[in-house]
C-alpha cells in the first residue's frame, strides 16, 4: 500500500465522489467526504515526510514507464501544496454539514459532498501529476466541480458569478493547453521531467517563449493576478459559505504552485528571467495588486467582497516574492501562500457563522455584532491581523520573509512598498472592528446568539494554526524552504 501513496492522493477523493452521488444520502454522504479528506490528509503528510529529505517519489501509472506514461511526480514541493489542500479540505468537510443545511435544499446536500470530493480531487491531481496534459485534465475537473458549487449560492447572483468564472477559467484553460501543445509540438512529450530535459535544445525558439506566455497569462487568469481577477470578488462573496472558504484558500494557491512548476522546473528560472521580463512584469502587477486591490477593500459594502478583494492583494505580495527571482524571495512566497490560505481559510468559516445567524455579512447587517458573537467576531479579528502582518500571528512571519528577501536584494523601495501596502489592510480591517465593536446592534443583531460549535469548531483549528504558526515556524518556512530548493533544483539537466 505504502508504494501506491502517489495515486492513492488522488484517487480516494476521486472515488468518494461518485460513491456519494449512489449513495443519494445527505449524512452518509458527509461522513464520506469527511473520511475521504482525511484520508488525504493522511496521505499527504506521509509524502511530506517521505519527500522533506530531498527524495522524489515518480509513480508510473498502468506499468508504462515514463516518459512513455502517465507518471506522477512528488518532491517537496508539490509535497507542501498536497499538505495545505488536504487540511483546509478536512476542515471545511466537517464545518459543511451545519453550513449547507442553512443554505441549500437537503436534495442537494449529497451533491454538494460529491461535487466537494471532485474539486478535491481535482486539486490534488494538479499537484501529484508530472505530466503537463494532465495538469490541464485535472484543472478542468476541479474548475467544474467549482462552477457550480459556486452556483449553489442562496441568489441568482451566485449564477452570474459562476457564469463569470466559467467564462474566464475556459479562457485560462485555452490558453493553459495551447501553451502546452506548442511545448509538444517542439518537444514531441508532455512528461514534465522529460520536457525539462528537452527544452535546452529548443529553448531559444519563438514557439517555446510563446508557450511560456500561453501558459503565463491562462495560469494567472486562475490564480487570480491583477487585473486578471474581475472573476474572484463575486465568485467569494456570492458562493455558499464553505466552497467560498475553501476556494479561498486552495484554488488560487494550486494555480500559483502551477505556474511556479512550470518556470522553474520546466522551462528554468534562466529562460524564464532571462529571455523574457517576467521578473519586471511580475512586480508591477504584485505592486498594483498589493495597492489597488486594498485600496477597492476599503470601500466594500459587504464583508465577504472586501475579504476577497484582500485575496487580489494578498496574492499579490505572493508574486512579488515570485518576482525576486531568488531562492528567498521565492522561499517567502512560499510561506505567504501556506499562511495566508490558513488565514483566509478561517476568515470565510467565520464569516458563514455569521451569515447563518445575521442573513447576511453587510456592513449594515452586522452592526455590534462583537456583543452578541463575541468568538466569531474575535476569530475574524485575529484573521485581520495576520492579514496586516501583526507579530504572533502566521502573517506576520510571511512579510518578515519577504521583507528579507527584498532587502537582500537591495531593493529598499519595494520593503516599504510591502509595509505600506499593509497599512491599507489596517483600515480594511478596522471597518470591520468598528462596526462589529463601536456600532450600537439593532434590534435584529441585538437578539442573535453565537454560532453553533460545529461552525466554530472548524473553524477555530483554523484560527489556531493561525496564532501556532506564527509561534513555529518549523513548518511552514521548513517547508517552504526545502519546497524552494526542490524548485530551484528542478528537473532540468
Amino acid at each position: 500500500m505504502a508504494a501506491h501513496l502517489a495515486i492513492l492522493q488522488v484517487v480516494l477523493p476521486l472515488i468518494c465522489a461518485p460513491l456519494i452521488v449512489v449513495m443519494r444520502s445527505a449524512q452518509a454522504g458527509w461522513l464520506t467526504a469527511v473520511a475521504g479528506s482525511a484520508g488525504a490528509l493522511a496521505i499527504s503528510v506521509e509524502l511530506y515526510a517521505r519527500t522533506r529529505g530531498g527524495e522524489v517519489i515518480s509513480y508510473a501509472i498502468g506499468s508504462w514507464p515514463p516518459p512513455w506514461g502517465i507518471e506522477y511526480r512528488i518532491d517537496a514541493a508539490s509535497a507542501f501544496v498536497l499538505v495545505l489542500v488536504s487540511f483546509v479540505a478536512a476542515v471545511v468537510a466537517v464545518y459543511s454539514r451545519r453550513s449547507i443545511a442553512a443554505e441549500l435544499p437537503r436534495e442537494q446536500h449529497y451533491l454538494f459532498h460529491a461535487l466537494f470530493m471532485l474539486c478535491l480531487a481535482g486539486l490534488l491531481g494538479i499537484t501529484a501529476t508530472g505530466d503537463a496534459f494532465n495538469v490541464f485534465v485535472f484543472l478542468e475537473i476541479s474548475s467544474l466541480a467549482a462552477y457550480v458549487l459556486i452556483a449553489l449560492g442562496r441568489d441568482r447572483r451566485a449564477l452570474m458569478a459562476s457564469y463569470q468564472y466559467l467564462i474566464m477559467g475556459t479562457i485560462g484553460a485555452t490558453f493553459f493547453v495551447i501553451g502546452v501543445g506548442l511545448l509538444y509540438l517542439m518537444t514531441g512529450t508532455l512528461n514534465l521531467a522529460d520536457l525539462a530535459s528537452r527544452l535546452p535544445e529548443v529553448e531559444e525558439r519563438r514557439s517555446v517563449l510563446a508557450a511560456l506566455a500561453f501558459i503565463t497569462v491562462g495560469v494567472s487568469l486562475k490564480l487570480a493576478l491583477f487585473p486578471l481577477h474581475l472573476w474572484l470578488p463575486n465568485a467569494y462573496a456570492h458562493a455558499p459559505s464553505a466552497v467560498s472558504a475553501f476556494l479561498a484558500a486552495t484554488a488560487t494557491k494550486v494555480s500559483v504552485y502551477v505556474l511556479l512548476r512550470f518556470y522553474y522546473s520546466v522551462f528554468g528560472a534562466g529562460l524564464v528571467f532571462g529571455a523574457l521580463p517576467m521578473e519586471q512584469v511580475l512586480m508591477a502587477l504584485s505592486i498594483a495588486a498589493m495597492f489597488a486591490a486594498s485600496a477597492v477593500a476599503i470601500f466594500q459594502r459587504d464583508v465577504r467582497r472586501l475579504f476577497a478583494y484582500s485575496s487580489v492583494a494578498q496574492i499579490g505580495y505572493i508574486t512579488l516574492g515570485v518576482s525576486l527571482g531568488s531562492e528567498s524571495g521565492l522561499t517567502a512566497a512560499l510561506v505567504h501562500l501556506f499562511n495566508h490560505a490558513i488565514t483566509k481559510g478561517a476568515i470565510f468559516l467565520l464569516l458563514g457563522a455569521i451569515a447563518l445567524r445575521a442573513g447576511g455579512v453587510r456592513f449594515d447587517q452586522i452592526a455590534g455584532i462583537g456583543r452578541v458573537m463575541p468568538l466569531t467576531t474575535f476569530g475574524i479579528v485575529l484573521g485581520g491581523l495576520s492579514l496586516i502582518g501583526v507579530p504572533l500571528t502566521a502573517g506576520f512571519v510571511s512579510k518578515w520573509y519577504l521583507v528579507l528577501a527584498v532587502i537582500e536584494q537591495g531593493a529598499w523601495w519595494l520593503a516599504a512598498a510591502v509595509v505600506l501596502s499593509s497599512l491599507l489592510a489596517v483600515v480594511y480591517v478596522w471597518r470591520f472592528v468598528e462596526t462589529a465593536y463601536f456600532q450600537e446592534p439593532d434590534a435584529n443583531v441585538a437578539r442573535l446568539k453565537e454560532a453553533p460549535a460545529t461552525l466554530l469548531a472548524p473553524a477555530g483549528i483554523l484560527i489556531a494554526a493561525v496564532i501556532y504558526l506564527g509561534l513555529d515556524t518549523s513548518l511552514t518556512v521548513g517547508g517552504a524552504t526545502d519546497a524552494a530548493v526542490a524548485l530551484f533544483r528542478g528537473w532540468r539537466p
